[in-house]
């Protein structure tokens, strides 16, 4: 219990810190607490710290352990930050209240058929491979405007533009590239930077950190 809240005051300590040089307001970043492969006896002692956003990877994972936790502690918001299955679409929406990963036409159907039975638009970040990695998911730098206005003309709430850097290479070029497609292209979301390099996604626009390991500790 007091690991965590100590994890916890020193992440939001380190991104005040370094709001201040980018003249921001750390309350305009959301701290997502990503809880993948972690179970509730670990996410326990973080709500019970204050930490009220959290991540999970897998649409499966996290409907068996979400629900419970909700009904016992109450408002807590969930996120979805990794890649995403047009198959999971429909539990996707039920589950998420943000989706992180929206990164083709094919899902980008089947996320909005599957709000328009729901009733419920759940905003999504649409993914850039920022680093042009074919390994990776992500909308193609240069495909990214048409594909922007096919999710405006959806009615999916654009929350912003999200991206997972290239590993072993500074990220800050990457989150930069980031914000400045953002603002070619009027978004203003930026979701960037996990535990290794957030401090710098947030000299540089982040408005949504993913972190896992800093508030956790390292998975076994």
């Amino acid at each position: 219990m007091e690991k965590a809240a100590s994890r916890l005051e020193a992440v939001r300590a380190n991104i005040a810190r370094m709001c201040k040089p980018a003249r921001r307001a750390p309350a305009d970043i959301t701290l997502i607490a990503v809880s993948k492969t972690h179970g509730p006896e670990a996410i326990r002692p973080l709500i019970a710290a204050g930490q009220r956003v959290f991540g999970e990877n897998r649409v499966q994972e996290a409907a068996a352990k979400w629900p419970a936790l909700r009904e016992a502690h109450g408002e807590l918001a969930l996120h979805l930050v990794g890649q995403l299955q047009s198959n999971k679409a429909e539990e996707a929406v039920a589950l998420f209240d943000c989706i992180h990963s929206l990164d083709r036409p094919s899902l980008l159907a089947a996320l909005a058929r599957a709000m328009d039975r729901q009733g419920r638009r759940v905003p999504c970040f649409v993914q850039v491979n920022i680093g042009a990695e074919p390994q990776k998911g992500g909308c193609a730098i240069d495909a990214l405007p048409a594909f922007l206005a096919e999710v405006r003309r959806a009615e999916i709430p654009l929350a912003g533009l999200m991206c997972v850097p290239p590993a072993g290479i500074e990220a800050a070029p990457f989150f930069a590239l980031l914000a400045k497609l953002a603002a070619d292209n009027g978004v203003r979301g930026l979701s960037m930077g996990m535990s290794d390099d957030y401090e710098a996604a947030v000299m540089l626009g982040a408005t949504h950190v993913r972190i896992g390991s800093a508030l956790f500790g390292p998975r076994g």
